[in-house]
């Protein structure tokens, strides 16, 4: 019901919707489309255009069909975020995903260069994917300093993996922006295809997980299907190298 394809055209007041539905989901099965629209703080012309998005001709038939979609999927300890996990792998066990996948390995192909890119936690895990393409064979350095400058044309036929789970960080942004202006190509791993980051690069690949803030502020949005996608890109990388 949730594919990543489906996913990919929801803008973000639709991805506000299907964040509350997957995190309320006991609830939504019992909700109009009135208290929906309230409790996301949306229009009900917005939850309207999230049901068609998934291919619903109402609000009537998505409950329908997310109930049947709840009930064909295994039960899960509550708040063990396995379930999102296995909602995210379902999303990308199709073609458009492979075909994505494959488009961005293109990109990484014949750069003489890949710089990763992150701050915080994503510029761990930028670490972990310079390390992990340079072991595939594909040498890799890594920046998780969002003040670092780039002033030369070193840059030039290299691509820059951007993460960023938010695509928002402006420090991130001001990075991307200067790699696009020395003749660097720009992939972004987001969140959400909609953000500034990845309207900003030349290729972006977004895993749409639930956004989850401590104290509203620490994010602590789970980063696997992020390891996942930078594994998947190292290894179809090294096959292509061979």
């Amino acid at each position: 019901m949730f594919t990543h394809h489906t996913l990919a055209t929801l803008n973000a007041l639709e991805l506000q919707v299907y964040n509350y539905v997957i995190k309320n989901r006991d609830k939504v099965m019992y909700m109009t489309i009135r208290e929906l629209s309230d409790a996301v703080q949306v229009s009900t012309t917005t939850v309207l255009r999230f049901c068609r998005k998934l291919h619903c001709d109402g609000y009537s038939e998505f409950r329908i069909r997310f109930r049947l979609y709840l009930e064909q999927e295994q039960h899960q300890p509550a708040y063990s975020g396995v379930g999102e996990l296995i909602g995210f792998f379902k999303s990308i066990n199709n073609d458009d995903f492979e075909h994505l996948i494959n488009r961005a390995v293109d990109h990484l192909l014949h750069a003489e260069r890949i710089i990763f890119v992150g701050a915080g936690t994503s510029g761990t895990l930028g670490k972990y994917g310079a390390r992990f393409f340079s072991n595939v064979g594909k040498f890799s350095s890594y920046i998780d300093d969002p003040y670092y400058p780039v002033n030369s044309d070193m840059y030039e036929n290299a691509v820059a993996v951007i993460l960023s789970v938010s695509g928002e960080t402006p420090e991130i942004l001001r990075l991307a922006s200067q790699f696009s202006l020395h003749h660097c190509q720009v992939i972004s791993v987001t969140n959400n295809e909609n953000a500034s980051l990845a309207k900003m690069a030349d290729f972006n690949l977004s895993y749409h997980m639930p956004r989850l803030l401590v104290a509203d502020e620490y994010d602590v949005t789970t980063q696997v299907p992020v390891i996942y996608i930078l594994e998947t890109l190292g290894r179809r990388l090294a096959a292509r190298l061979k």
